[in-house]
């Protein structure tokens, strides 16, 4: 294994480039410390010392920190680790370690989102910001389900005539503002008969 390049990529830390291929990024004092030398190889029990030592601790610290403010899906923490640029064993390596405490848990995440924003939002809207979370559908489908089950879901024909009141939607309006809140609605993620179910009593019932 050839050391090809280092590159600095702050006053503190260098990109290590091994046979032409990104390795990992280690603090300068670390090359000195581990004998990284441009154009020279580097000691395989070295290399081996930084993979499953330095960076696997060091990415795990980082996961806690991480975890310590915020919760986090699987995927937008292996993200977010990916940006700090360490190695993809060590990443895993981290999140398996995480997972094994409690500290990372898809299904939680689920429940915990749909218990403090379910209750605002409609079923399409629920899976598509939690699958842009990186929760598998399964696990959205399953949590939802409980949701729906618990009584906590909202009917969507009152979040519609919310929305319908908040835009104050005139019932006795023209067809091009009729059409316009349609397509509104329909962007919402709101389904065809749920719209025309909650336009159809809709101010209905106003003193």
């Amino acid at each position: 294994m050839i050391v090809t390049d280092i590159i600095e990529i702050s006053k503190k830390q260098c990109k290590i480039m091994i046979d032409n291929e990104f390795a990992f990024v280690l603090y300068k004092g670390e090359l000195h410390l581990y004998g990284i030398k441009k154009r020279e190889p580097i000691e395989e029990k070295n290399y081996d010392k930084i993979m499953n030592e330095v960076l696997a601790k060091r990415v795990k610290l980082r996961a806690m920190n991480l975890l310590k403010s915020r919760a986090y899906t699987e995927k937008k923490l292996r993200d977010k680790l990916r940006a700090g640029q360490y190695p993809p064993s060590c990443i895993e390596e981290a999140l398996t370690y995480v997972k094994s405490f409690g500290y990372v848990d898809d299904e939680k995440y689920t429940a915990d989102y749909l218990f403090y924003h379910g209750g605002k939002l409609n079923r399409q809207q629920i899976f598509m910001k939690l699958k842009e979370k990186g929760i598998a559908e399964e696990i959205i489908q399953r949590e939802y389900q409980n949701f729906v089950n618990s009584g906590e879901a909202p009917d969507e024909s009152e979040l519609i005539c919310k929305l319908l009141k908040k835009k104050r939607y005139d019932p006795e309006g023209d067809w091009e503002s009729h059409q316009k809140i349609m397509r509104f609605l329909f962007s919402k993620g709101f389904s065809c008969d749920k719209i025309k179910e909650a336009l159809s009593v809709y101010g209905k019932n106003d003193e």
